[in-house]
């Protein structure tokens, strides 16, 4: 990790930077953040020469060795500073709540603009809405590019922003050219190196967020981080780590709830976790204990399936979607219990007692 002493490099230090990289089998990738841009040694930084050489340039400021195999996403690199700010929330100071339907149906848009508005005035601070729907058998509903307009109208009228999944990169590139601020790599996609590089470049620079969800097969907690560093090292360091139930399944769950695992990711990396219980558990009735066991756990956010009328919905909605009225009552929990689970970490980290080992 290279650390310029201005803001970024000019185009000619950046060249004599990479130049020397190269001459070590390295390569260097920019990652812009808010108000400076740091720069990622991507390759084996043990090469002492390259290092002296590097550090030895006037315009760097410090070079930084991270032998892990998710160098951006680890907690002691230099993005452990970075800070997200989703619906006017500082993501890890602030509990950060999206809500809103599974599935928008663009034949019936005034039901998810009616949605819209009720989960706002539950607490929500940023409105969920599928578009393109990811589905197992070909022969269910897909979703529609007509439903863009659709989640853009929501937009413009509560004014908060929105979150959608893509899964290719024709969809990646309406969603980005609509403006939308949030983009979701869901399960199926999580593993899918070549998107999740693309990804991380188209939105270089925009300020887009990624909100990156467990996939039902991942093994160990590194694969989870390995799979956000792709964007990351693509160019885009605002990535969320959403864990949303895993397998083996519980009978009576929809899947395995994985929430447990947000103190292991908080302990690797410096990235916020915003935990899905609605897809964790897969009923409506499980939801609020499983968003709270989310919060308990240390989670910053939570993104919660909610419609105004679930019965009517399509997608996962009938099943899994609470209404705005259950919502409001969980948001106003999981606030309070966000802020005593935060005064406790931070007692914990004052008293610099380690988190144990996984």
């Amino acid at each position: 990790m290279i650390i310029p002493v201005e803001d970024r490099f000019s185009e000619e230090q950046f060249q004599e930077v990479e130049s020397i990289l190269s001459e070590f089998g390295c390569s260097l990738s920019p990652i812009q953040g808010a108000t400076r841009t740091i720069y990622a040694i991507r390759g084996d930084e043990r090469e002492e020469l390259m290092i002296n050489r590097l550090e030895g340039l006037p315009y760097v400021s410090r070079v930084d060795t991270i032998q892990s195999p998710y160098k951006l996403m680890d907690i002691k690199s230099e993005l452990y500073n970075h800070e997200m700010l989703v619906g006017g929330k500082v993501l890890s100071r602030d509990l950060l709540v999206i809500a809103g339907q599974c599935t928008i149906d663009p034949k019936n848009p005034r039901m998810f603009l009616e949605t819209a508005h009720a989960v706002k005035e539950a607490g929500a601070d940023v409105i969920r809405g599928g578009i393109w729907k990811p589905r197992t058998s070909p022969h269910t509903y897909q979703g529609s590019s007509q439903a863009v307009d659709i989640l853009l109208k929501a937009a413009e009228e509560t004014g908060l922003p929105v979150n959608t999944e893509v899964m290719d990169e024709e969809q990646l590139q309406i969603a980005v050219d609509a403006g939308v601020p949030m983009l979701q790599v869901g399960a199926r996609n999580a593993l899918n190196y070549s998107l999740l590089k693309k990804i991380g470049a188209i939105t270089r620079g925009k300020g887009t967020k990624i909100l990156l969800k467990r996939s039902m097969h991942m093994g160990p907690i590194s694969e989870f981080i390995c799979a956000a560093e792709y964007i990351v090292a693509a160019g885009n360091p605002n990535v969320m780590l959403c864990p949303r139930g895993t397998v083996p399944g519980l009978d009576g769950y929809r899947n395995h709830p994985d929430e447990s695992i947000t103190p292991l990711l908080k302990q690797k990396t410096w990235a916020p976790v915003v935990v899905d219980p609605s897809h964790s558990v897969g009923r409506s009735i499980y939801v609020p204990h499983s968003a709270l066991a989310a919060v308990a756990y240390g989670a910053d956010g939570l993104v919660i399936e909610s419609h105004v009328d679930p019965r009517r919905g399509i997608g996962d909605d009938p099943k899994q979607a609470i209404t705005p009225d259950v919502l409001g009552n969980v948001i106003a929990d999981a606030r309070e219990l966000f802020q005593r689970v935060r005064k406790y970490q931070e007692s914990y980290v004052h008293q610099e007692h380690p988190l144990p080992s996984s």
